[in-house]
């Protein structure tokens, strides 16, 4: 398992201190602002009309289709490219050309492909980008995130000698020298075997204990969902945000699904309204799944008026939708909005 990040060695408060703050009214507990953000390509529409928030140290789910303008995002807030039009804030300041570099002080971006240089070895791939950010202790500091992403013992090693799991922990590694306040990470799991995924998943859980938001585009939705404090399911167009349990509860209804030995001889007179109970359907002969207005409300009572007709219980289960649910409820809906 891996320990805890270690802070920067030049990282004494004064950091913040380097350059005023833009004039945009950020508040300081909001890491990321952004405004009707669009971006176009000549005729092609990269993403348009983007508005959302992500607080200081929430790890944000950035969710999408392939071509869905998520990593055009991720650049665009990482200076990389100009938006077309709107606003954003990012690190508490404005998104404009001469904010860049107080910008790119404050962050990190992880990228899909790794970009490391293969013939160099570990240590001198992050020794490389510790110049860049001109580190006052680099040594220290490239020990520190090699720890931190389980490679202290790879790091004479060739990154062209590594698997594609090993060096996208490299990347990883690379991204977090600076000890950045947001850090983007786009697909940082890709490649990695579960036990690595987990590794990097309890990095990104100690980020957030330590106050560093984290900007998370991923395909993997059940790693969206466990990670995630909330997330934006974008196609171009931002189709919805929110918690993945409030996203559940707008979309589905609740309901129990109970399987029993013998059928019922009126499921309508079992299940009455009585128990909270609004639909009554089958799945089978002796499957019924139940509408609820509270599964927590209405379990004991189902339980026990099945009790009561002298039912045989074989399971009485919640229903469980997870978050690829709700992500294909946008996504192959028309326009975006899912029926009902």
């Amino acid at each position: 398992m891996m320990g805890p990040m270690p802070r920067s060695g030049d990282d004494d408060g004064s950091r913040a201190e380097t350059a005023p703050r833009a004039g945009s009214g950020s508040e300081p507990d909001v890491a990321l602002v952004v405004r009707s953000l669009s971006k176009q390509f000549g005729d092609r529409i990269a993403y348009e009309d983007l508005s959302f928030e992500v607080g200081r140290g929430e790890v944000f789910g950035f969710l999408g289709p392939n071509g869905a303008g998520k990593t055009t995002t991720v650049r665009t807030l990482g200076t990389l490219i100009a938006p077309s039009s709107g606003t954003a804030v990012v690190a508490g300041f404005d998104l404009t050309p001469e904010n860049g570099l107080a910008i790119r002080e404050r962050i990190a971006i992880m990228p899909e492909v790794p970009g490391l240089y293969l013939r160099l070895t570990v240590r001198d791939n992050l020794a490389c980008f510790a110049d860049l950010y001109e580190l006052s202790d680099p040594t220290d500091r490239i020990h520190g995130v090699l720890e931190a992403v389980g490679l202290a013992d790879r790091a004479p090693d060739a990154c062209g000698a590594l698997s594609k799991g090993l060096r996208q922990r490299v990347s990883l590694a690379r991204a977090l020298l600076s000890d950045p306040e947001v850090l983007f990470l786009d697909e940082p799991t890709s490649g990695l075997d579960p036990a690595a995924s987990k590794d990097v998943h309890e990095i990104i859980d100690d980020l957030r204990r330590r106050g560093v938001s984290v900007f998370l585009t991923t395909h993997r939705l059940d790693e969206a969902e466990r990670l995630c404090d909330r997330v934006a399911i974008l196609n171009t167009r931002m189709l919805t945000i929110g918690r993945t349990d409030e996203l559940r509860d707008r979309l589905f209804n609740r309901s129990l699904t109970v399987r029993i030995r013998r059928p019922l001889a009126d499921p309508n007179v079992v299940f009455g309204p009585e128990l909270g109970v609004t639909s009554v359907g089958t799945d089978g002969p002796t499957t019924y799944v139940l509408g609820v207005s509270d599964n927590e409300a209405a379990d004991p009572g189902v339980a026990r008026a099945l009790v009561a007709a002298d039912a045989d219980i074989l399971s009485l289960t919640e229903s469980h939708h997870s978050l690829e649910d709700v992500y294909l409820q946008f996504v192959e809906s028309p326009g975006g909005v899912p029926a009902g």
